[in-house]
């Protein structure tokens, strides 16, 4: 079986038992493909939101190595909840995907923890500061550096269409040491460092929460970042895209979101 087959053997098994044959070929049903977790439980709520304005919507849990971006572009769903512009982004170059992004969900901050300052302005010179080393994450993290004020990022950057390393660092406005680290070793390390940039699941299991413990916090708007919802390119204009991302961006919605995961998700609508 081929790669592209395989994928598709695995959406089709995940839609048989989660959504049932049925569903599956009615057009009326929207497919919405969603990782385990935190989207799992917020589509339950955008689901049920949905329902009483008339619109029925299936969320449908893909795992391991099957891919919803995959499964979109080939039309075995609807919609998808479950990325950020930058990784779109990178899919749809790499693959191919004709998708598009409808709507603005939710952002798991990134955010900077310290257990020695209070604040990022309270760091003295010579501070270590520890930010994640792959490419997505360490430009979250100098993003938030660099609107702290510490320092400025090179002429022309722009997060919505590309990264950023130490390399693009420039006009320190205080001498800082930064350290490059796998994410997964940040929130065991703030015990040797100054600070670090920890994303958001580490923190979570470290009991850190970005809007409560962070002492600075990436910003939610004119963020990339952010999480969307994502439909094939032809059906960005369909007549069930609006009203599928208004059942998202809901009081009630909102309001789980805020309820549930005090402060580690935040919507953005």
């Amino acid at each position: 079986m081929t790669p592209r087959l395989r994928v598709r053997a695995l959406i089709a098994v995940a839609l048989f038992s989660l959504v049932g044959l049925a569903d599956a070929a009615d057009p009326k049903t929207l497919r919405v493909g969603v990782r385990g977790g935190t989207d799992e439980q917020i589509w339950e709520v955008v689901t049920q939101v949905a329902k009483k304005n008339g619109l029925n919507v299936q969320p449908v849990v893909i795992s391991g190595a099957a891919s919803p971006n995959e499964a979109l572009n080939n039309g075995d769903l609807e919609a998808n909840s479950f990325q950020h512009i930058p990784f779109l982004r990178d899919q749809i170059k790499q693959r191919g995907y004709k998708l598009a992004a409808v709507g603005d969900t939710y952002i798991s901050p990134i955010a900077f923890y310290s257990k020695k300052y209070k604040a990022i302005k309270d760091l003295p010179d010579g501070a270590k500061v520890a930010i994640p080393n792959d490419p997505s994450n360490q430009t979250r993290a100098l993003v938030v550096l660099r609107d702290a004020g510490l320092f400025t990022l090179r002429d022309g950057f722009d997060p919505y269409t590309g990264t950023a390393s130490l390399a693009d660092v420039t006009g320190y406005k205080k001498k800082i040491n930064l350290i490059e680290s796998a994410s997964v070793v940040l929130a065991r390390s703030l015990e040797d460092v100054d600070t670090a940039a920890i994303v958001n699941t580490f923190a979570y299991q470290a009991g850190l929460i970005a809007t409560r413990d962070g002492i600075a916090v990436e910003k939610r708007e004119h963020n990339p970042y952010v999480n969307i919802i994502v439909v094939r390119e032809q059906d960005k204009n369909a007549p069930w895209v609006a009203p599928l991302v208004k059942a998202y961006q809901s009081e009630e919605v909102r309001q789980f979101i805020q309820k549930q995961f005090g402060g580690s998700v935040v919507p953005v609508f």
